[in-house]
């Protein structure tokens, strides 16, 4: 990839954003990023999402509230059809926005735009998971009021959200007026109604399809003086949804409420005669509540029923349990980086946004952006499985037990869209939200067949750093059988004595090349899964023959089949180039001339804005890691040798046009002794929102970036592996770095996992302990002691980057020499 200097890297603004280890601040107002900062301090939990647009509403770029797979579907329209295409596309739906709050002084309303803010104060506290706001405003009038809001969305509650909104005359009387909306913005328009930013010209494949027709349609509105419900009913999904929002004010004022409900906004004003030093606290509590089909009636009940209980217990109690949620939360999550303030605050705001992302998707996947913003439609992609679910394995296992579990659902979608693809067995969509394929592109999408191994492979991860073998015999078998028949089915062996398994016509995890035969990644994960498969009905019949009994039964399946798989994964085609010493991307990658990426003009990033797919896929470029990511998702497959001529050889092919192949970069470098490197990738990772490196983090949250954060912590610098169900260590840590710690979930229980310059140091957090293996050696970690293990350095260190070896003098095996050129545009 181009490199640039720590001089011209972005770099986060630690005037307006200082580096305070627990919370992210931001000091000062800015309407040039509003749409990034709106991403940042968003909150959510899993279900519920809340971008951190301002209560006035406003000042935004995107406004957003949305609902983990609560989406509304659309025909595609192919200009040119074919059997087999996508036909039904699902886009996520922005549901109605409690967040507007808005406040008039004297008649004259806040807009941050325009006000004279004395002192403003913005912050999202990782501890208790609570944005809040701190302003002083001086009105047109010359008055000065003070504002302070808080708003959290409830780990514990699933459905639940509070705010609230405090206002304070600090010299004067003045009469004010507090307007709290529950506003459709799918559909409707407020008074303020201005075309987004977001929504300007520029193709961006990234982004969400935008609706045409009317998506939302109403079915209830309803107030009193306290409570306001809308609901409403998908148009072509016919999912269903309710919203009901409670209402407290608490002040010694005179005031007075109005209410108002229409199809579209639902309204409480209140009118308050403020004196000075006599503040005005109003409390907003809100439930969502959604389904499939559910009549909205039932879920305006449920609404009822969330908000009851609240009322009876207390805010106060809501804001407890979250807090005490979070301490458990960073109990077996937090990673520690002491003396790297501004390291230690990204890597914490990452960790906290996959809690947003994940914890309470019960029943759902976990979304490209989580539930920050519409980027990707609000799809699952293979991104959960290699990059989300090992951070939630060794975390948080129960968490990703219901992710998996959401694929296990999925699973007769996955048989039919098989079939669709005239295969046996279980083909799993590249993007979906309810099971279906929903990729109008087939070549960078459908063809990702490697999306039945990254699930498949996850499951295993999960098994076997859980013990959970109960999900294995009842559920997980049936998804690794079918798995294993659809890669069974879809390879062949040639007729001509070439006693090697191939796979044709598919597309790895690089979307820069398409529809290959033999792509490694693919070859090398499909390998696993049919082995998996194999290992997980042996488990079975030797340990729970009936449950073998009832699943030979369930899916028919024979001792022919499962030996099938084993003959197959035996002689899976692994490309090697003997002439290069390196592993081909796909069969035909070497054939292709270099894409010289040194020589780009920067305006031409990312190609896949610039260039037509056709011209890119003519190229040895890569849009994100393949080969690299095979080297450590399967690194015991590979030599030292093998690892360091591959990552040497694709590293200045790769563009990071995407945003997963820092975190694989980063892992890889650091083990062949890039350090240097490992680090700059690891950077990049980092802070690829908080900086907004890819200039897109107004579409929310890169989620699996974020999971690859902790994967490169643990994984890169920590040397963490887990192949084969042994639990290894060969740390790198960073130079400058005086240790790192991280816990490790393994068995039940909980380590504690520190890397010192000379050591390694183990202890049992929880449970019974664990044997682990350190450089080849295995050692105890038992309840009660430090397990300390010395070091001997961390790994071979080699200084500089990997250069473009093609570039001086490879030749292809048939003595051609691979040049490097930029495509004409």
């Amino acid at each position: 990839m181009i490199r640039r200097t720590k001089d011209e890297r972005s770099t986060v603004d630690r005037s307006r954003f200082p580096a305070e280890e627990w919370r992210l601040v931001e000091k000062r107002y800015s309407v040039k990023d509003l749409g990034v900062t709106e991403s940042l301090f968003a909150v959510g939990n899993g279900y519920l999402g809340m971008r951190g647009n301002v209560e006035e509403g406003r000042d935004s770029h995107t406004h957003g509230t949305f609902i983990n797979g609560f989406h509304e579907t659309w025909p595609i329209r192919h200009p040119e059809e074919a059997y087999g295409f996508a036909r039904v596309g699902q886009t996520i739906v922005n549901v109605p926005d409690t967040k507007v709050i808005r406040l008039y002084v004297d008649d004259e309303p806040l807009l941050l735009t325009v006000a004279d803010l004395c002192s403003y104060e913005r912050s999202l506290d990782l501890r208790d998971g609570v944005l809040r706001r701190d302003i002083t405003w001086r009105t047109p009038s010359g008055k000065a009021v003070r504002l302070r809001t808080e708003r959290m969305v409830s780990f514990v509650e699933r459905h639940l959200a509070v705010m609230t909104f405090e206002v304070e005359m600090l010299d004067a009387a003045a009469p004010i007026a507090i307007s709290s909306q529950i506003l459709n913005r799918q559909d409707g328009q407020d008074e303020y109604h201005v075309p987004s930013a977001a929504m300007g010209e520029g193709f961006d494949p990234r982004k969400a399809n935008q609706f045409s027709e009317r998506v939302l349609q109403p079915q209830t509105q309803w107030g009193d003086d306290n409570r306001l419900v809308l609901a409403y009913k998908c148009t072509n999904s016919g999912m269903t949804l309710a919203v009901a929002a409670d209402h407290q004010l608490t002040t010694d004022n005179e005031w007075e409420v109005r209410h108002q409900e229409d199809p579209d906004l639902a309204k409480h004003v209140f009118r308050v005669q403020a004196e000075p030093g006599r503040p005005v606290r109003l409390t907003k509590v809100v439930a969502y509540h959604t389904s499939r089909g559910v009549p909205s009636r039932e879920l305006v009940d449920r609404c009822r029923r969330t908000l009851d209980r609240v009322r009876a217990q207390g805010v106060g109690a809501q804001f407890a349990k979250q807090r005490a949620w979070l301490d458990d939360f960073w109990a077996r999550s937090d990673v520690e980086i002491p003396g790297r303030p501004e390291i230690q605050q990204a890597v914490r705001w990452n960790l906290f946004q996959l809690a947003q992302a994940t914890a309470r998707a019960e029943g759902n996947g976990v979304p490209a952006k989580g539930v920050t913003g519409t980027g990707y439609g609000g799809h699952y992609f293979w991104d959960t499985e290699i990059y989300v679910l090992p951070f939630l394995t060794y975390s948080s296992p129960r968490y990703a037990r219901n992710a998996l579990r959401f694929r296990y659902q999925m699973l007769e979608a996955a048989r039919r869209r098989a079939r669709d693809l005239s295969q046996k067995g279980a083909l799993f969509p590249w993007r979906t939200i309810n099971g279906e394929e929903a990729s109008a592109y087939y070549a960078a999408g459908t063809a990702q067949y490697h999306i039945d191994a990254d699930i498949a492979y996850a499951l295993v991860q999960y098994v076997r750093a859980t013990g959970d073998e109960d999900f294995l015999r009842r559920e997980a078998i049936d998804v690794l059988v079918e798995t294993a028949r659809m890669w069974a089915d879809l390879g062949f062996w040639r007729a001509n004595g070439d006693d090697n398994f191939h796979i044709h016509g598919v597309t790895g995890p690089d979307e820069y090349t398409t529809v290959v035969n033999d792509n490694l990644f693919t070859n090398v994960m499909a390998r696993f899964n049919l082995r998996a498969a194999v290992a997980a009905v042996e488990r079975l019949r030797e340990a729970y023959p009936e449950d073998h009994r009832l699943m030979t039964d369930r899916l028919g399946l024979d001792e022919d089949e499962v030996e099938h798989w084993r003959h197959a994964a035996d002689h899976m085609t692994i490309p090697y180039n003997e002439a290069i010493g390196i592993h081909p991307q796909d069969a035909h990658f070497l054939d292709r001339e270099i894409w010289d990426l040194a020589a780009t003009p920067p305006e031409k990033r990312p190609l896949l804005l610039h260039y037509h797919p056709l011209v890119i896929y003519r190229y040895q470029v890569l849009k994100q890691a393949d080969v690299v990511l095979a080297l450590f998702l399967q690194g015991h497959e590979f030599t030292e040798k093998e690892k360091l001529a591959d990552f040497e050889y694709y590293d200045p092919l790769t563009t990071g046009d995407s945003t997963l192949s820092g975190v694989v970069q980063s892992i890889v470098a650091a083990e062949v002794g890039y350090h240097e490197l490992a680090m700059e990738y690891f950077l990049s990772a980092l802070f690829v929102d908080l900086a907004n490196l890819h200039a897109n983090a107004t579409d929310g949250v890169h989620v699996a970036s974020a999971g690859g954060t902790w994967s490169a912590l643990a994984y890169g610098f920590g040397g963490m592996r887990d192949y084969e169900g042994l639990l290894t260590f060969d740390p790198r840590l960073p130079e400058g770095w005086e240790s790192l710690t991280f816990r490790v979930a393994w068995h039940g229980s909980r380590l504690r996992v520190t890397v010192l310059r000379d050591a390694l140091e183990f202890e049992a957090e929880t449970g019974e302990g664990a044997q682990v293996g350190v450089r080849g050696e295995l050692v105890k970690v038992v309840p009660g002691e430090t397990t300390r293990v010395a070091l001997d350095g961390h790994g071979p260190v080699r200084t500089g980057v990997p250069g473009l070896r093609a570039l001086s003098g490879n030749r292809r095996e048939d003595g051609t020499l691979i040049t490097a050129r930029v495509p004409h545009s």
